[in-house]
């Protein structure tokens, strides 16, 4: 998420717009092919094709990653690029995997699983408004110590399809039980609009010393990507999860160092 494309089109003095170039245009257009890539997810999805439903979704959250860096790179950010951003996010991370986790499994417990699915969509598009409503806020907490607030919408996809991953691997139809599938969307849709603060890419920065570890692990995940992909999505969201208490404990460190601050005499003031 974040700012996006410039569109080139800011006025002339004249009041007539400029031609849009393709360097404004390079960024929105890679968060357009994420969107088509996330409903692309739901067509196969009907077909009752779900490895290549899930994988489009994920391929929808890999041009995500990259359309924003891509645009700060240019120097081509916009609000219509964010905002066009939270829109593709809205469908590809909440509207499809709801529906692929229904149509996977979710429609057998009539009622209960479409409103969790349902739960799920609406707790993205919020935490989508909610993200739009704070970009020009100046006071944001989170964001001002590194981290984010709530589960990242792609990330929530990729938790949300932790039950559909083990199943295609194992077999095992315990993981595509309708009833703890509802529970666990449920959870991660609870986890998309909550205050928690959560890792972001800022926040990680490892020592100079550990640096060549971290390539070569990324280079490894990689390679684990390509010949284990589902037990290495199961690896990544499970480490995920497992960040997260890591993730309360360092923002609550920040936090005290902070109030500390605020409150002594050399922050101006009084003890």
């Amino acid at each position: 998420m974040g700012p996006k494309a410039s569109e080139g089109d800011e006025a002339e003095a004249t009041g007539t717009p400029r031609a849009l170039t393709l360097r404004a245009m390079l960024p929105n257009a890679i968060t357009a092919a994420a969107l088509c890539s996330g409903l692309t997810g739901i067509r196969f999805a009907v077909e009752e094709q779900w490895s290549y439903a899930i994988l489009a979704v994920i391929l929808a959250g890999v041009l995500d990653g990259i359309d924003g860096r891509i645009a700060r790179l240019l120097n081509a950010q916009s609000r219509f690029g964010a905002e066009l951003d939270s829109l593709a996010d809205s469908l590809s991370f909440g509207m499809a995997p709801a529906l692929i986790l229904y149509m996977w499994s979710l429609n057998e417990f009539e009622r209960f699983g479409w409103f969790a699915a349902l739960a799920f969509a609406i707790c993205c598009a919020l935490r989508l408004a909610r993200f739009n409503a704070q970009i020009d806020v100046d006071d944001q907490p989170h964001k001002s110590a590194g981290f984010l607030t709530g589960v990242p919408a792609p990330v929530g996809a990729g938790l949300a399809f932790t039950p559909f991953y083990l199943w295609n691997e194992t077999g095992i139809e315990a993981f595509r039980d309708p009833i703890a599938l509802t529970i666990w969307v449920s959870a991660i849709a609870v986890l998309l609009i909550s205050n928690m603060a959560t890792l972001s890419w800022t926040a990680m920065r490892p020592r100079r010393g550990i640096r060549l570890w971290v390539i070569a692990f990324v280079a490894l995940l990689f390679a684990a990507l390509l010949l284990e992909p589902w037990w290495t999505l199961t690896a990544i969201s499970v480490g995920y999860l497992l960040l997260m208490p890591y993730a309360l404990m360092r923002y609550g460190k920040i936090k005290r160092r902070r109030a500390r601050e605020r409150t002594s005499p050399s922050g101006g003031a009084d003890a």
